[in-house]
């Protein structure tokens, strides 16, 4: 069995072995981060109650549906680097740099304030990942600019529902789900 995390044998023509498996390692993470992040939108889509449920239910389904097609991008492009792409949850859970999505049963403005957070985290790592890969491969640099376009696109529709008239947003200064949550929740409620 081949490990996932040796150097490719070979990559694609204009980059070295050693600028692919860079790109390869690169690439990993945003992998599981993709696959992380279409589960959690699911977890969020059965598990969002309340007046705004329906709404949030089926503007969700489209998010999954998208994520899951940069998934299989990110694990394309890994594969055509010369590496190997792992989907599987166990090496999720174990490398993974973030904490499992903890809001169970909730309302939507809940769901939403968490799910801030969430989008958050998934666009910075991305940014810090486009920053090193457009030293050196433009075609993932293009593939990320895509997928980045895309989750800030839906951070929008999430933070729509949590911004005030003034231009504030509910989950200001929240550090997790949960007390973005219930920040979000406190300001829906007034």
């Amino acid at each position: 069995m081949t490990s996932s995390r040796t150097e490719p044998k070979y990559t694609v023509p204009g980059l070295s072995v050693q600028d692919g498996a860079k790109v390869i390692e690169l690439l990993r993470l945003r992998l599981h981060a993709l696959n992380d992040l279409s589960l959690t939108l699911k977890h969020i889509h059965w598990n969002v109650v309340g007046p705004h449920f329906i709404a949030i239910h089926e503007m969700l389904d489209p998010q999954v549906d998208q994520v899951r097609a940069m998934a299989d991008d990110t694990a394309e492009r890994v594969s055509a680097l010369g590496g190997v792409p792992v989907g599987t949850p166990g090496a999720l859970v174990a490398e993974r740099t973030w904490d499992d999505y903890d809001v169970g049963r909730a309302d939507a403005i809940a769901h939403l304030g968490a799910l801030d957070l969430v989008y958050t985290g998934v666009g910075e790592s991305h940014r810090a990942a486009l920053a090193e890969v457009g030293k050196f491969d433009p075609v993932t640099e293009d593939l990320l600019i895509g997928q980045l376009r895309s989750l800030e696109k839906f951070q929008w529709f999430v933070r729509a529902h949590l911004e005030s008239s003034g231009g504030d947003l509910a989950t200001a200064g929240a550090h997790t789900e949960n007390e973005a949550a219930r920040s979000a929740h406190q300001d829906g409620a007034r």
